[in-house]
């Protein structure tokens, strides 16, 4: 972490200032102008930056001044008399953090320091964070398509709207087009509006003064200051709040916004661009987002292709995810054999590139080897595929069950064994019995005769089977340990345990 700058001429502020961040364990340089501070400025910066307003030389509102055009984001405190308070509103108002009035109190003055220091890590995180984020990759047409349409957009500085699945890698679109755009040199700044409670979300893009509302101590900047002159992404678009979109198709309109609890009106030099993985024209016709919105943000839309549609990338993204995470823990890559990887490339992944990158951390963790095998990879995926089965298959029906897909107090009738039915076949395995025959069909023949017989519960009756089923062949397949069964079948062990009671099932034992 950077020092702490203290710019004063005088000497005691500056010693009071220096012991008191000692004790806190933070570094600090010190300067008794502003004059000495602007030439440091040139080569290199404080995490903070306190100084006071008046002093021989260049003052403190000049420092500011060059400090907000060389490196806006560098919070300043500045120091002043209580008859300088005029200055230090003026100074507030040009972009100063906050402002402490002589004689001021040590603690308060480290604890202010402390919230300066905050809001600097955080911005320097998010400029770290696009800094370290890779080209995207993609060899597939689907992706060629896109990075045509990249840099077909490279000069121009028009509104985006991002469409694709979870996990498609739709921020790193928006990276690219900022990246090979006009404002490439300016901030890059994203927000999840999903990921933000709705009565923090106006906070966090517009910013708010001081005393906007309880807990608003000192003013602080949004994301549309901290991106000005660059881009701001706008994650999960289709989640925002209906009142907050009103807020934001003024700004889309006039480009002009107002801080929480501001009555200065700020201009904003911002290029927006929005994602979703949500059909906006069905959520327009349903109420939930504004139409007009929709069409501001809907400029150019730009597609980004599932996983599955991209199935040729599957290597190249692996070897570049097994890479990236090797290098992160500090060990050798590990490998793919040539069938783990063509295993792997046939694989449907719903999570899409998010999952495929969360699996190859997990293998270099936890695969045993540098050359990964089939048998290596997590053992539900292999069972999703059917590779290596669990249990034996059901004389009247091959059951496919994925790990996870009920929980407690669900009676899922997607795959329920009819008859008592026993057993059941490996996650993965063909739906059909010996015969051919579905055993959706089966099923569906099944309640069609219990709900003619005017059977009760229907539901709750082929539930029972269900559940009673699979926890038997899992207990089978850990030799009766349920704890370890439990994880297997996704759910927890004080369910599996409340299950086998009342289901009747022998034969559990703890692990």
């Amino acid at each position: 972490m950077k020092p702490i700058w203290i710019v004063d001429d005088d000497e005691s502020i500056r010693w009071v200032l220096e012991k008191a961040l000692a004790r806190e364990n933070l570094a600090t340089r010190s300067f008794a102008n502003a004059r000495d501070a602007m030439d440091a400025l040139k080569t290199s910066t404080p995490q903070v930056l306190v100084s006071d307003i008046r002093m021989p030389g260049e003052t403190g509102l000049e420092l500011l001044q060059t400090v907000k055009a060389t490196h806006p984001g560098l919070p300043v405190i500045i120091i002043t008399a209580f008859s300088d308070l005029d200055s230090a509103v003026a100074a507030f108002q040009g972009g100063a953090f906050e402002y402490l009035a002589k004689p001021f109190d040590v603690d308060k003055a480290v604890e202010l320091i402390r919230r300066a220091l905050e809001e600097s890590l955080r911005e320097a995180n998010v400029e770290q964070v696009s800094a370290e984020t890779p080209e995207i990759l993609g060899q597939a047409p689907a992706m060629q398509d896109v990075f045509r349409a990249i840099g077909r957009l490279s000069q121009s500085n028009v509104t985006v709207l991002i469409t694709g699945e979870s996990g498609s890698g739709k921020e790193l679109v928006a990276r690219a087009l900022h990246k090979h755009s006009p404002r490439a040199a300016q901030p890059f700044i994203a927000l999840n509006t999903a990921a933000i409670p709705k009565d923090l979300l106006e906070s966090e893009l517009f910013g708010h003064e001081r005393g906007a509302f309880t807990g608003a101590q000192v003013t602080r900047r949004g994301r549309f200051e901290q991106a000005e002159g660059g881009t701001l992404f706008l994650d999960e678009i289709g989640d925002m709040p209906f009142d907050l979109q009103t807020r934001l198709l003024r700004v889309l309109s006039d480009g002009h916004f107002y801080r929480v609890g501001g009555h200065q009106p700020l201009k904003a030099n911002v290029r927006v661009i929005a994602a979703t993985h949500q059909n906006l024209e069905s959520r327009v016709k349903d109420g939930l987002f504004r139409e007009d919105l929709f069409h501001r943000l809907n400029v150019i839309r730009l597609r980004l292709p599932s996983l599955r549609e991209r199935h040729e990338d599957i290597p190249l993204l692996t070897r570049h995810f097994l890479a990236q995470s090797a290098k992160q823990l500090g060990v050798e890559a590990k490998r793919m054999s040539e069938s783990a990887m063509q295993f792997l490339a046939t694989r449907e992944l719903p999570g899409n590139v998010r999952q495929l990158e969360n699996l190859c951390n997990w293998i270099t963790v936890m695969a045993p080897g540098q050359t990964v095998e089939i048998k290596d990879l997590p053992q539900d995926l292999i069972e999703e595929k059917g590779v290596e089965p669990i249990g034996p298959v059901a004389s009247a029906m091959a059951l496919p069950v994925q790990a996870g897909a009920f929980s407690a107090g669900d009676a899922p009738v997607g795959g329920i064994p009819l008859n008592g039915a026993s057993h059941v076949a490996p996650a993965g395995m063909p739906p059909y019995l010996n015969g051919g025959e579905s055993w959706i069909s089966l099923l569906e023949s099944e309640a069609a005769q219990m709900l003619s017989a005017g059977q009760p519960e229907v539901m709750e009756a082929l539930g029972r089977q269900f559940e009673s089923a699979l926890i038997k062949v899992a207990l089978k397949h850990t030799h009766g340990r349920k704890n370890d069964a439990a994880v297997r079948l996704g759910i927890g062990r004080n369910t599996i345990t409340r299950k086998i009671q009342e289901l009747g099932i022998s034969g559990a034992k703890d692990d």
